[in-house]
């Protein structure tokens, strides 16, 4: 973890500073996902250089930190991303939270519990339709996965190790079903082709032909599924 730094202003700024030897220059870089500014320094660059460089850029960082959503608490009364679907949360008199085809109803009492509640709910469903869907892309490749695991991934979706394991972000169950395949079926390539090359996306639309328009959604939309926060 770099070093952080608040830059003074309206409203104010917070960066991590991170050397890297690999950075041949000063670079910024705003998470589209958790809004994280990160200033990357050349092993050389001096730390007054590099702040001056981030208060000149400061104007184009808050702008980009304004075109974020808002963080949202899921509670009754809102709404809430399902299976690409914006789905009402509702109150039942229940202690599980359940899909009813039209709304997601969470128990009414404890009501402080509901984000927790509705992460949990979001992992069951996300692990039941991951499993199916690695299953059904590696049975058509002809390769076993390992075991698999969820996570609240920001840099990634996915991920496969080199023994054959899966990760994947449980927040995928938000998106439209064909998003979550296309993710299934990109780790589950990986079991033949461990790397991008060409041979890699070949792979993947042999597996999920036209992936290009979920991976596109995926692209354009993960700000908004990252918006919610389940967690205090």
């Amino acid at each position: 973890m770099g070093e952080q730094v608040i830059l003074d202003g309206d409203p104010p700024i917070e960066l991590v500073l991170n050397r890297s030897s690999r950075a041949r220059r000063l670079s910024l870089r705003v998470s589209r996902l958790d809004g994280r500014v990160t200033l990357t320094l050349p092993r050389g660059a001096s730390r007054r250089h590099a702040l001056a460089f981030a208060e000149e850029k400061a104007g184009w960082i808050r702008r980009q930190l304004a075109g974020r959503p808002d963080e949202a608490r899921p509670m009754p009364g809102a709404v809430l991303p399902y299976r690409g679907v914006e789905t009402p949360i509702v109150t039942h008199t229940a202690r599980a939270v359940r899909h009813t085809g039209a709304a997601i109803a969470v128990p009414a009492h404890d009501p402080d519990r509901t984000p927790a509640r509705l992460a949990a709910f979001l992992k069951l469903q996300a692990r039941d339709a991951l499993a199916e869907a690695s299953a059904r892309h590696a049975a058509a490749l002809g390769r076993a996965h390992g075991r698999i695991t969820l996570r609240d991934t920001r840099s990634r979706w996915g991920s496969c190790s080199s023994k054959g394991d899966l990760m994947y972000s449980w927040r995928l169950i938000m998106a439209p079903a064909e998003v979550l395949d296309y993710v299934a079926a990109h780790e589950v390539a990986h079991l033949a082709e461990m790397n991008h090359s060409p041979a890699f996306w070949a792979v993947v639309g042999d597996l999920f032909p036209g992936y290009e328009a979920p991976r596109r959604w995926l692209h354009e939309n993960a700000p908004r599924l990252h918006r919610y926060r389940f967690r205090d």
